[in-house]
């Protein structure tokens, strides 16, 4: 849809400069430009040319230094500075998706994640809950409603927070890389959705480097070096985008046509690298009967899978988001321990029959190179230059030949002027080339890496095409995990996908032979076309009447961007009709996690309090038949209630033994010098202990049925009478919520870092306690680096979903206590009750 000369302006951005540094280096100079209402214009050019920058001010989610900006009718920045309530008008009709999708999510629980803008713009509920089914359709995730998406792989992250910008309905939608992380399919999906609003008049900003993705734009925006090079047509994309990028997407028609079907990875097993009668080269990978599942997944993720590659091979794994791709190389890097399974990589058992220990650890870092999907987390160190040499000093290299090893790496990627440069401060791409570098340096035999040209534009994708072919002939072993397949079938002898774990049975695996690229000519690759019908299941039946009294709407002086004529009309799908509608309209939950939260709330921390008030046998009877009927009423494995608390069994041992030794009276059963154990002290030390573990247990439970969003709510609710005296209940709630989003969060970079650190060898996991610790030390810088980047996204996140404090907020989940509630409290009171009176 080509928006009219005459059609109203949504933004309108003049003479703009924009600095990180204080004004020392301009990422944006004297840029100019104007998007009409419904347009959809897209943002290319290289890394670092400022294209996310000027997308976040399009967004009004940063304020330039000088210039002016109207966004949708409102004047947000002058001569005189930003105007901040214009600002938060501008942005209640704004969409934004971040290129890094884990800053975007607020919540852990995926529907409340995509209710939470539309919470914060005051709409009804039946609303809100038909906006969350439809976005979630949109992006194939409505299956998954009730999941964690922190926990999810970085694809399924990027439709999770696309599906919470759709729920917004916004006027204007603002989208940095939204496809960069996800499979041909998914990616294919996501098009289909921005044609959808497109046809329906909304306006849409796309950074973008793949070519096919520019094809249906009105306009073509080439940046360079902070300027405005170009201003072209859409039909003239391909004179707009950098020559020579290629894409493996690259036709207008996103997926109408299927590709030919891959071979599965464990197909590999029955490859051989030479149709000779020569003996082929020996295996450096082997896999055998592979099974892993999350904690607390109940199907494995990977299901026993077994493949094997050979020395000097290039290996692409492809497969659809979530198959467990970037799972497997954690495994083969000894970074994850399997269920069971055998693994051998370079000769080495990393898990067989039991995991790999400290000496074939620290033989497997010298052979293993792996390069993480998030680049920013292996970079820790000071300068580039410093970063890339970790690993070689690692390796008991000499500074002579460690600094020989750092030149030849950034080198190789064309990265030298970036040595004394702290990799905190560079772009996405620049940190993804330096990563590598500091991989390459070390030299490895067998590299893995997991998405290595993702966000990338033409010229660093060379760089890195280039270093796998010149790795490819001095005989590196090379498994590259890639969603680009015209990529994959031009750098790998074999491109293989990652199986269902349905798929990985003996008996289900389809064995498609496949012979090596290099002796049987490829057929050209078309996306593979969605299994969802072809117009999509998008926000597409938002009614207009509804819309019509959403604040977005108003913001826009009450025009439209709803997409009700796309898709089959709204009473043709079934709706959820509460916040306990299920993924098929019926709640399987158990009693307890359908517990009103208040109540559960209060009812276990009522019982738990209780409990440290047990003193004879007859009340800890008592206190284990709740805590047993509490676990049978909420369906939980008692063993994965154990594996929850078993890091809090020292602190109960330690407890134990301070009772046995400390108590004095009764009649002494033992005794060693000046200790001594008594009758009673045995007494007291089982007492104590088994009270504080049933403490812990109830805790455990109510924390493993209860989503953090209903106890952000229940604590909002009970707190909420204080509201009269002052008391910001609202805001406390909230972060509290942004705590529990948070805290994993952090214990994930830092996990991450020190992955990081151990798959180059550093002595966090293989050096002694003294070396460990210091080693642990030096993490530190890194992860509050993380930490202070993850808040300031956090908070362009809470921007970007229109939160503000103090606003009227509608609430999706109304508590509607019922008879089970009733049953639960007095089961407890009862139970309280029986303590006292025993």
């Amino acid at each position: 849809m080509t928006a009219s000369p005459l059609s109203p302006t949504a933004a309108e951005l003049r003479n703009i400069r924009f600095s990180y540094d204080h004004g020392s280096t301009w990422a944006l100079d004297d840029v100019s430009l104007t998007i009409q209402a419904g347009e959809r214009v897209c943002l290319v050019g290289p890394n670092g040319s400022g294209k996310s920058t000027l997308a976040r001010l399009i967004a009004g989610l940063t304020a330039p230094d000088a210039g002016k900006v109207t966004l949708l009718g409102h004047r947000v920045f002058a001569d005189d500075g930003p105007n901040a309530a214009e600002y938060r008008a501008a942005r209640r009709g704004i969409g934004v998706v971040f290129q890094n999708p884990e800053d975007q999510l607020v919540t852990t629980v995926l529907e409340d994640d995509v209710a939470f803008g539309p919470e914060n713009l005051g709409l009804d509920r039946a609303i809100i809950g038909k906006r969350i089914q439809q976005s979630l359709e949109a992006v194939d995730l409505a299956n998954v409603r009730r999941a964690d998406p922190t926990r999810m792989s970085g694809g399924q992250q990027q439709r999770s927070a696309i599906a919470g910008m759709l729920a917004m309905n916004p006027s204007m939608l603002v989208l940095d890389e939204p496809t960069a992380m996800l499979d041909e399919t998914a990616r294919a999906e996501v098009m289909r959705v921005l044609d959808a609003l497109q046809e329906r008049g909304t306006t849409i900003v796309h950074v973008t480097h793949h070519t096919d993705e520019t094809c249906h734009a009105d306009r073509v925006i080439h940046m360079r070096s902070g300027h405005i090079i170009e201003d072209a047509p859409g039909n003239a994309a391909a004179q707009c985008l950098e020559t020579g990028e290629s894409s493996a997407v690259d036709n207008p028609h996103y997926g109408s046509h299927p590709a030919a079907p891959l071979p599965l990875l464990s197909d590999l097993s029955d490859l051989s690298t030479s149709t000779t009668n020569t003996t082929p080269p020996p295996a450096v990978i082997r896999v055998s009967h592979l099974t892993y599942r999350y904690a607390g997944g109940e199907q494995p993720v990977i299901d026993d899978l077994s493949f094997s590659i050979r020395q000097g091979e290039t290996v692409a794994l492809m497969g659809s988001n979530g198959s467990g791709k970037s799972t497997l190389v954690r495994l083969l890097c000894a970074l994850a321990k399997p269920d069971s399974g055998s693994i051998e990589v370079a000769g080495i058992p990393v898990a067989r029959p039991k995991p790999a220990n400290r000496r074939q650890l620290a033989e497997l870092r010298r052979h293993v190179g792996y390069v993480m999907q998030h680049p920013e987390h292996q970079l820790f160190a000071e300068t580039v230059a410093e970063d890339v040499a970790y690993g070689p000093r690692n390796q008991g290299l000499g500074e002579a030949e460690v600094n020989e090893r750092v030149r030849e790496a950034l080198s190789m990627l064309h990265i030298e002027h970036l040595a004394d440069r702290s990799p905190f401060d560079l772009s996405g791409g620049q940190q993804r080339l330096a990563a590598i570098a500091g991989v390459v340096a070390c030299r490895p035999d067998v590299l893995i890496m997991d998405e290595p040209t993702a966000s990338l534009d033409v010229h660093a994708k060379a760089r890195i095409h280039e270093l796998l072919q010149t790795l490819r002939k001095r005989g590196v072993t090379m498994l590259i995990i890639t969603h680009d397949r015209a990529e994959a079938e031009a750098l790998a002898d074999h491109v293989v996908r990652m199986p269902a774990a349905a798929e990985t049975s003996q008996s289900d695996r389809a064995r498609s032979a496949s012979t090596p690229m290099d002796a049987t000519p490829v057929t050209p690759v078309t996306p593979v076309t969605p299994a969802t019908p072809a117009t999509p299941a998008a926000p597409a039946n938002i009614p207009r009447t509804a819309m019509g009294d959403s604040p977005a709407a108003r913001s826009t002086g009450g025009r439209k961007s709803d997409l009700s004529d796309v898709t089959a009309s709204e009473d043709t799908r079934k709706q959820p009709t509460s916040a306990a509608s299920g993924d098929s309209g019926r709640d399987r939950r158990s009693p307890i996690h359908r517990l009103d939260p208040r109540a559960k709330m209060v009812g276990f921390l009522a019982a738990m309090f209780t409990m440290f008030a047990v003193n004879t046998p007859v009340q800890l009877a008592l206190g284990v038949a709740l805590t047993l009927a509490v676990m049978a009423a909420a369906r939980l494995n008692p063993i994965r209630v154990f594996a929850a608390i078993h890091p809090l069994l020292a602190l109960l041992a330690l407890m134990s033994l301070c009772n046995l030794v400390v108590v004095r009276t009764g009649t002494p059963l033992l005794a060693w010098g000046p200790l001594s154990i008594t009758d009673d002290g045995v007494t007291i030390a089982v007492l104590y202990t088994c009270r504080f573990a049933l403490v812990i247990i109830m805790g455990a439970m109510f924390l493993m049925t209860t989503t953090p969003t209903a106890m952000t709510d229940a604590f909002e609710a009970l707190l909420r009478p204080f509201s009269r005296f002052g008391l910001h209940t609202q805001e406390i709630a909230l972060v509290m919520s942004l705590a529990l989003r948070f805290i994993p969060t952090l214990t994930g970079e830092t996990r991450a870092i020190v992955d990081a650190q151990a798959a180059r060898g550093g002595s966090i996991e293989t050096g002694s306690l003294a070396q460990r610790v210091k080693a642990m030390s030096a993490i530190i810088v890194p992860v509050f680096a993380g930490t202070l980047r993850h808040a300031d996204n956090l908070s362009l996140a809470l921007d970007a979903r229109c939160y503000e404090e103090g606003i009227s907020r509608t609430h999706w989940r109304v508590f509607a206590p019922a008879l089970r509630d009733a049953v639960f409290a007095t089961a407890v009171i009862a139970y309280i009750a029986a303590i006292v009176v025993l």
